[in-house]
């Protein structure tokens, strides 16, 4: 007997890409821009290293709590929609089995073999089934608060360690140059390897991460060579 094939799809990586290489984006542009304000405002080599292991710390424990929080609430809002979910099929099972019918009907089944398909499911799993199919909610994707947390605020400080090291280790004489091209090097390569990963065209990915990053540290260069004048 042949073995089972299994197929792989790209979109089933996805949604752990996106959060990893958001993070760690987010960990090197905000970090470096940061950097680089305050290096371009001619403050101490030192006050910049401190500045960078703060921003490191800050944004990390920045994105746990907004991933906690997000999450969180969309966990709660599964939680009320699958009570709901159960309040009604207590009230009127038949009505919620004549409903799974019809989204199996609007899928492409023909009308005998939904209600086949309904009765069967239901008689296993009924609310798991109206969760699956009607309310869009599986185990798969339940919402993980606490993992979610972890990983966005890993992924930051992965990616913030990147300017944090090379403030730490650069001379101070080319400390902006250093930051601003260890930056968009690693960022572009980021990039790519998340539009390769994703089955979308690098070079797109790779110009609009450089484009929009570059962007950040020369604003905060502006802003720190600014406030380091008027100082």
């Amino acid at each position: 007997m042949p073995g089972r094939h299994k197929e792989q799809h790209r979109l089933e990586s996805i949604s752990w890409l996106r959060a990893a290489v958001l993070g760690a984006n987010d960990g090197i542009v905000s970090t470096a821009s940061l950097v680089a304000g305050v290096a371009s405002a001619h403050t101490a080599h030192g006050s910049v290293v401190l500045t960078a292991v703060a921003g490191l710390v800050a944004g990390a424990m920045s994105m746990a709590t907004g991933e906690y929080v997000s999450v969180s609430s969309q966990a709660d809002t599964e939680k009320a929609s699958l009570a709901q979910e159960q309040t009604e099929l207590d009230a009127d099972f038949s009505r919620e089995q004549r409903e799974l019918t019809a989204i199996y009907v609007s899928r492409g089944l023909d009308l005998p073999l939904a209600t086949q398909v309904a009765e069967k499911l239901m008689a296993h799993d009924a609310l798991g089934t109206h969760a699956r199919d009607e309310l869009g909610i599986s185990e798969v994707t339940a919402p993980r608060p606490l993992q979610a947390a972890l990983a966005s605020a890993g992924s930051f400080a992965v990616g913030a360690a990147l300017p944090v090291i090379v403030a730490a280790l650069t001379p101070e004489s080319v400390l902006l140059p250093a930051i601003v091209l260890s930056a968009l090097v690693s960022l572009a390569a980021l990039g790519g390897l998340a539009a390769k990963a994703g089955g979308a065209k690098v070079g797109p990915g790779v110009i609009r991460v450089l484009f929009w990053s570059a962007l950040a540290m020369g604003v905060s260069s502006g802003v720190g060579a600014l406030f380091g004048a008027v100082a």
